[in-house]
């Protein structure tokens, strides 16, 4: 597994969502850094990491679990997050506090949840990544910035930090995006012990704002911050709100 370290301090672990990688946090990783000691990892079949199988979520856990500091805030991005909510509830010892940036519990609509995305946007994706990567990937790129702000040079830096690296696994893909069919982490929320910063777009198209206020008000100590005119990805948005949040919740002398 690629693992990035950079700057001192308490230790912060970072996790992207599907598709992406580490470089996703180039923008605001000198700015944590001040604070924080960074770990920037690639999620097994992205970026620098190397595929493993089988490669569900029970293992995607298990396998970060195993690199991570003695003790840490995780911050996981879309996915991401729902990684490191499991990481919490296993191992609540060394995770001090976790920061949630545009994640839902469930991603998929159900007929108790209107807050996912309708599963064709998924199956989409799923039929089309092996045909056509790049247009398949560019139109999820597109799905992120919707909504936020200067969305013509967001999209632009989003995808120069993608493309920096190269194509995810295809079997690493296709494992994630039947995580985001079909994981449910709703019961398991009231669990979560550690303090939680959520980080959300008030635009958000694929993780739907509705999903961060649900949270919060499951978990036993969170805290909410609501970033206006923005999408999926509010560090490339805001990159200073959401550096200060970092320091506001985790930050210690």
């Amino acid at each position: 597994m690629h693992i990035e370290t950079l700057g001192s301090g308490t230790d912060l672990v970072l996790l992207h969502g599907w598709a992406m990688h580490s470089g996703i946090w180039k923008g605001i990783r000198d700015q944590l850094a001040q604070q924080f000691r960074l770990h920037m990892l690639d999620l097994p079949g992205h970026g620098f990491s190397s595929a493993c199988e089988p490669g569900d979520f029970d293992h995607v856990v298990k396998v970060i679990q195993a690199r991570l500091p003695a003790t840490c805030v995780v911050c996981g991005w879309s996915l991401g997050g729902q990684v490191a909510m499991e990481l919490a509830l296993r191992d609540p010892v060394r995770i001090k506090g976790l920061a949630l940036v545009s994640t839902t519990p469930c991603f998929v609509k159900r007929h108790d949840w209107p807050w996912g995305m309708d599963s064709k946007f998924l199956q989409f994706f799923m039929e089309n990544l092996h045909q056509n990567y790049r247009t398949t990937i560019n139109r999820f790129l597109t799905l992120q910035i919707n909504g936020g702000q200067e969305m013509s040079s967001t999209l632009t830096q989003l995808r120069q930090y993608f493309f920096e690296r190269s194509q995810p696994d295809h079997n690493a893909l296709q494992k994630g995006l039947l995580i985001l069919q079909t994981n449910d982490m709703r019961e398991k929320l009231s669990r979560i012990e550690q303090p939680v910063l959520l980080l959300h777009g008030e635009n958000d198209m694929i993780t739907h704002p509705f999903a961060a206020q649900w949270m919060d008000e499951q978990l036993k100590h969170s805290r909410l911050a609501m970033f206006p005119r923005c999408g999926h990805a509010p560090f490339l948005n805001d990159p200073e709100k959401f550096v200060s949040s970092f320091n506001e919740s985790f930050y210690i002398e």
